[in-house]
């Protein structure tokens, strides 16, 4: 790869580029990262296929030259431990099958979402390693938001513009089933203000921040808050603005949450095996402190 090209080819008229010509599992120049993190801000999301060799090591030190990592949230408000490999899929890390009760709570990721926008400082980027994917089924959606940005009208843009969304963690998953949370996450995941609307600081481009773990907008009347919700993710997740992700072992995906929500579309868990690692950013500042320039 030269030192400071790479090679794109679109995913999705809207968003996200496939990325060639780089292995990831190896030392990268700064010219090199310098321009993958240029593509990430540019286009919210990048694919490298065929990444083989990559392990838990190689992604992590891939992951740190974002910046801070952030804490997988499940052990840490579960069991207090502290881990920066997420584990996607069906398997332990021994490699025996999760729970039933585990499988169940994980169809919560079905729902449209951003990584922990539950979370004070929610995770800037996601990067996820897939090892082991189901023969069928198992894909992963995705849109941009910075998109459906674009497609609002003046008066819209205007009335989200300076709002305050409230993210809640239990107000989503207890959506699958009550036991879908435990009780260290009932105690310590309280719910955060978020900012309706973001803007890329290398770019300037503007995006809405919603998901299905927004409960409300702060100041406004529940049902014209729910309403106004349901009509930006029903904007945002138009069949023609979303792009399907069939998994393929080796497959390398970095995404924007500060822009792109995802969903998994469910497989049969007790069929297929599914194993796939993930390590999350953290946004360098929190949501409430970053400046906007006026709607437009």
């Amino acid at each position: 790869m030269p030192e400071t090209r790479l090679s794109l080819e679109p995913l999705h008229a809207e968003f996200g580029v496939r990325v060639t010509g780089v292995d990831l599992s190896r030392p990268l120049t700064d010219a090199q990262f310098a321009a993958i993190d240029d593509a990430l801000n540019r286009y919210s999301m990048l694919l490298f296929e065929g990444q083989h060799d990559m392990g838990d090591a190689a992604q992590l030190a891939f992951s740190r030259r974002f910046g801070a990592l952030e804490e997988e949230h499940v052990s840490y408000y579960s069991r207090g431990e502290i881990t920066y490999i997420g584990r996607v899929g069906n398997i332990n890390p021994d490699g025996s099958r999760v729970s039933d009760r585990q499988v169940k709570s994980s169809t919560g990721n079905e729902m449209w979402h951003s990584d922990s926008s539950f979370r004070e400082i929610p995770a800037m980027y996601s990067i996820l390693c897939a090892y082991e994917v189901p023969d069928e089924a198992g894909e992963t959606e995705f849109a941009s938001a910075r998109a459906a940005w674009q497609r609002l009208d003046a008066d819209t843009r205007a009335l989200i513009h300076d709002r305050v969304g409230i993210h809640d963690y239990i107000f989503s998953r207890t959506k699958v089933s009550q036991d879908a949370v435990n009780e260290g996450q009932r105690t310590y995941m309280h719910p955060v203000r978020q900012r309706l609307v973001r803007q890329n600081p290398v770019t300037g481009e503007k995006n809405y921040f919603v998901a299905s773990h927004v409960k409300a907008i702060e100041g406004m009347p529940e049902t014209e808050g729910r309403a106004l919700l349901d009509r930006l993710m029903a904007e945002a997740t138009r069949p023609e603005s979303v792009y399907r992700h069939c998994w393929r072992a080796g497959d390398f995906m970095i995404w924007d949450n500060r822009c792109i929500l995802h969903r998994g579309c469910g497989y049969d868990a007790q069929k297929y095996r599914r194993r796939m690692h993930q390590t999350r950013v953290r946004c360098a500042n929190p949501s409430l402190a970053e400046p906007l320039d006026p709607p437009t």
